[in-house]
């Protein structure tokens, strides 16, 4: 089953408070959110495998440890998760960026993909998915699925904020997909909002109503 990760880091934990907060404008909501990102890469990439090669110091030759070369995408989901790639990338620079874009439904209210863009070698990376908030679950899922359907098999989901009810959503639809969050929050509203959530992150990231 999937593992799910509440990251308590003070550095973490204080910036959130300042996106959740109403008076935060756009340029410092989007810093922030920029700055959780790259603090969370440093948590979800603690099990990249190393190897080792051999170095010369000033003072002799020694054994250290390097990255083994594990292909890396970043699949942020539109619009929101672009607000989340900056971060990521300053420590993970290789990686490759893939995007899917979903919208809802007005009928079914159902995520439908419009736009997918990946990279070629699918199969041969592991994927982050990424979008600020994970509220009913039904775009993680979609994403996931898309993903999936083009031949990816290592995915992780990271989210700022997420409902109770969007991890189980989650985690039942992908039980192989770990979830990383920096806050899991009370509840949907009865508008599918978090509560007590940040409101609607893409507007906040891009100055839109």
């Amino acid at each position: 089953m999937a593992k799910v990760f509440v990251f308590d880091h003070p550095l973490i934990q204080h910036k959130l408070t300042y996106i959740r907060d109403k008076n935060t404008g756009t340029k410092e909501f989007r810093e922030l959110v920029d700055e959780v990102a790259t603090l969370m890469a440093f948590e979800i990439t603690r099990d990249m495998p190393l190897e080792d090669i051999e170095v010369e110091t000033p003072v002799q030759k020694t054994k250290s440890k390097v990255l083994a070369g594990k292909k890396m995408g970043l699949v942020p989901i539109l619009r929101a998760g672009i607000g989340m790639v900056d971060g990521i990338l300053k420590l993970i620079p290789a990686a490759k960026v893939g995007h899917i874009g979903l919208y809802r439904d007005p009928e079914t209210l159902k995520p439908v993909e419009y736009y997918a863009k990946l990279p070629s070698d699918v199969e041969e990376r592991d994927f982050i998915v990424v979008d600020p908030m994970l509220a009913t679950g039904g775009s993680a899922v979609e994403a996931i699925n898309s993903l999936k359907k083009r031949g990816a098999k290592h995915i992780k989901f990271m989210c700022l904020i997420a409902a109770p009810e969007g991890v189980d959503v989650l985690k039942e639809a992908h039980p192989d997909v770990d979830i990383y969050i920096a806050a899991l929050d009370e509840k949907l509203n009865d508008h599918g909002y978090i509560v007590p959530g940040l409101g609607d992150a893409g507007d906040r990231l891009f100055g839109t109503k």
